[in-house]
């Protein structure tokens, strides 16, 4: 059953997603109990449920007093709608009734892969192979939404947060509210409302609020995958040394201050299945030049080229 949400005024979009009767979903959660509470985002709080066949869900709902939520829910009905790929998270369906707006997600039982990577006793579980299929396969999700979707998808949320991690412990993307969809060829867009936080930010964004493919391939190892992700629970012995020294190589390619010089994420999933010799990242500088298209910054802040010509990084294994 199609059903059609309004966009803004005068635009309507149909939706491939089934809607759900409001009482079905609050029997499902107890009526919404503190007990079923998972959490709490910008969006609103997320609860678990159990439909009546057995199947456990996930639901956001939103906060009445979000107005930012309203337009983010509606973005991200929009976008679920029309994607679907083993590392995004499944939507099962929606409701809206009367002021109630809720998303109806598959259950992931492991959580989110934040909540395994900042914790020391809970991020001895992952040790180097499932970590190393963790980043496989985040970056093949994006590049599903960049290159393999029927809409050419930019997230512009990537955390590890947003990361959620099923009973295989398989990575799903999730959180669509803040994406822009680009339309033919376009890579790249811009905005006056720069959103996020800031030190996770690709500097063209944070400076000038151009968002592309590489401001993803940015946050996807600044955000997603840290240099944390490489930490000291990885016993001597219990990791391949070359794979690490990869993964670490390929982050720094894909944190270049200029985005020409981020690969994409068709390049960092060849460069992580391949042991072709990989370019070498540009010596970091500090943010100083403008990236952009050489426009004035409409953000008032301006960056300064601050190259330290007596630091040298060598990549060494600690």
């Amino acid at each position: 059953m199609k059903t059609t949400i309004k966009k803004s005024e005068g635009e309507q979009e149909d939706m491939e997603l089934p809607s759900f009767d409001f009482g079905r979903i609050a029997f499902a959660t107890n009526d919404f109990s503190k007990n079923n509470k998972l959490g709490e985002g910008g969006f609103g709080p997320v609860y678990r449920g159990t439909l009546p066949d057995g199947q456990d869900i996930a639901v956001k709902r939103l906060s009445h007093s979000s107005k930012q939520g309203t337009k983010e829910f509606k973005n991200e009905v929009i976008f679920c709608s029309k994607l679907q790929h083993r590392n995004l998270v499944k939507v099962l369906g929606f409701c809206i009734e009367e002021e109630e707006k809720l998303l109806i997600y598959e259950y992931m039982p492991n959580k989110s892969l934040d909540f395994f990577l900042f914790d020391s006793s809970r991020s001895k579980f992952l040790d180097w192979s499932k970590r190393f299929d963790i980043i496989g396969g985040i970056a093949r999700g994006i590049l599903y939404l960049h290159q393999d979707s029927r809409l050419r998808v930019i997230h512009r949320d990537l955390k590890a947060g947003n990361i959620l991690l099923d009973n295989d412990m398989s990575p799903k993307i999730a959180d669509f509210g803040l994406a822009r969809m680009c339309g033919g060829d376009q890579i790249q867009g811009n905005t006056d409302i720069v959103v996020g936080t800031y030190g996770y930010m690709a500097p063209e964004y944070a400076i000038d609020g151009i968002f592309s493919i590489k401001s993803d391939a940015w946050r996807l190892w600044k955000e997603c995958i840290p240099m944390e992700f490489m930490d000291t629970c990885l016993e001597e012995g219990s990791y391949i040394s070359s794979e690490v020294l990869r993964c670490i190589h390929i982050g720094l390619l894909c944190v270049q201050h200029h985005p020409n010089d981020r690969p994409t994420m068709t390049s960092v999933l060849v460069m992580l299945t391949s042991e072709n010799t990989l370019p070498h990242p540009k010596e970091p500088i500090f943010l100083i030049e403008k990236v952009s298209d050489g426009k004035e910054s409409t953000s008032g802040h301006e960056m300064y080229n601050l190259t330290n010509e007596e630091s040298r990084s060598i990549l060494e294994p600690r």
